[in-house]
């Protein structure tokens, strides 16, 4: 969009180039020749009417003239009824208007001239120097009412420019500032997607990784007392545990490449009690270890639709605290029940329990940086905040009941098929 800046068109007329058009009105020749003559060498241009009708027919085709030069005394229709039907229209009301006259200057003709629209009077026969310096006051306001008309159509084209640049600017910084809120929601998600990605291999990787190296370690360092039956067992747990976390490590890192795509999460028909037994199956060794009975009493007819990894994400994170915060001999139980279209999941440990304070900062990110059971073991809490996430993904909730020494029961939905 251009701007045009400029007063004025070099290939346009100027109001001082236009020429100065004059309408001559008079029922006799001899007067307008006269006039014309008096006028001619100032370049005018001229129109003669010898009558108001004849010059009322002329001011329907020429609008813009500079000046009415008018014979008060005509036949059938005189001056002042002329100037009363000339102004009448509104186009033709700015035109000035000066009475030629053969009578003397009486006050009630010049009031009568002057309220029919006159702005000046000369006297028959006219001096043609006093015509000249009239018509000459008249032509030089005409042309500064044309040019200042001129400035003012010019300043209202830059106006409107300027209007229409001002709207453009202002369309174009929205733009840019919803293209930035855009990119930011963008970062923002990948970031998420970032944590989250940390936050699996973090979380799910651990326990599993501390079984392994329980059993390892019993193989390297106790080996002399182990007999063979025992030395079978830990290696069949190694063998299995380090195929589980390798299968593990995979499906996290094709989740990561699928949430880089922007797919938040794959849900896909899952039953429900197959899918929890496959996220036990790396942390039975740590419940064996602790002598914590993990039971899977979920029923076989639920079904329900969900991120295969997310699902396994939310079971181990549980289930690990609740191994964690369950004295020797305890236990860990997950079972389920459909209500309406979800599924409800609870798992129930026979552990320390939590305090109403300790339950309020479970899912409270700014406080959740150290949840603590009552046996003061810490617990880096990023864990819940993740299954509060992957839960809330799935369109379910999450919630917690528990009384101190009697254990902890953690409730999560999901859509049922």
């Amino acid at each position: 969009m251009g701007l045009n800046l400029g007063m004025s068109n070099s290939k346009s007329k100027t109001a001082t180039d236009m020429p100065i058009k004059i309408l001559l009105v008079d029922d006799n020749d001899s007067n307008l020749m006269s006039m014309e003559v008096a006028l001619e060498k100032e370049g005018h241009i001229f129109f003669k009417a010898t009558s108001g009708r004849e010059a009322l027919r002329i001011l329907l085709k020429e609008e813009d003239f500079s000046l009415i030069l008018l014979d008060v005394k005509m036949p059938i229709m005189d001056g002042y009824e002329t100037a009363e039907l000339i102004y009448q229209r509104d186009k033709l009301k700015d035109i000035p208007i000066i009475f030629i006259t053969a009578h003397d200057y009486e006050e009630a003709a010049m009031f009568k001239g002057y309220q029919a629209g006159a702005v000046d009077f000369v006297r028959k026969p006219f001096n043609q120097q006093i015509l000249r310096s009239k018509v000459a006051v008249f032509a030089d306001l005409y042309k500064k009412n044309r040019l200042l008309k001129q400035q003012e159509e010019k300043l209202q084209i830059i106006n409107n420019d300027l209007k229409l640049l001002n709207l453009d600017l202002e369309q174009r910084v929205l733009d840019r500032t919803i293209e930035l809120e855009n990119l930011n929601h963008q970062l923002r998600a990948l970031n998420l997607s970032k944590d989250q990605f940390l936050s699996v291999l973090s979380h799910d990787l651990r326990n599993p990784f501390t079984a392994l190296l329980i059993a390892s370690g019993k193989l390297s360092d106790d080996n002399e007392n182990l007999n063979p039956a025992q030395i079978k067992k830990l290696s069949e747990i190694v063998h299995r545990t380090s195929n589980r976390l390798l299968d593990q490590l995979n499906e996290v890192i094709d989740w990561a490449k699928k949430q880089s795509k922007k797919a938040n999460f794959n849900p896909e028909k899952i039953c429900l009690v197959n899918g929890v037994e496959e996220s036990l199956e790396l942390l039975k060794p740590n419940a064996a270890q602790k002598g914590v009975k993990l039971q899977n009493r979920i029923p076989k007819n639920i079904f329900v639709k969900a991120d295969s990894l997310m699902l396994r994400s939310i079971v181990q994170n549980l289930v690990t605290n609740a191994i964690k915060y369950t004295p020797q001999g305890g236990y860990v139980i997950i079972n389920a029940q459909t209500i309406e279209n979800m599924a409800a999941v609870f798992i129930e440990d026979s552990g320390v329990g939590m305090t109403n304070e300790m339950k309020e900062k479970l899912f409270n990110e700014n406080s959740a940086s150290s949840v603590l059971g009552t046996n003061n073991e810490a617990g880096s809490g990023l864990g819940l905040l993740l299954v509060s996430d992957f839960v809330v993904q799935h369109g379910g909730t999450i919630d917690v009941e528990s009384t101190v020494g009697r254990g902890t029961t953690f409730k999560f939905t999901i859509p049922a098929v």
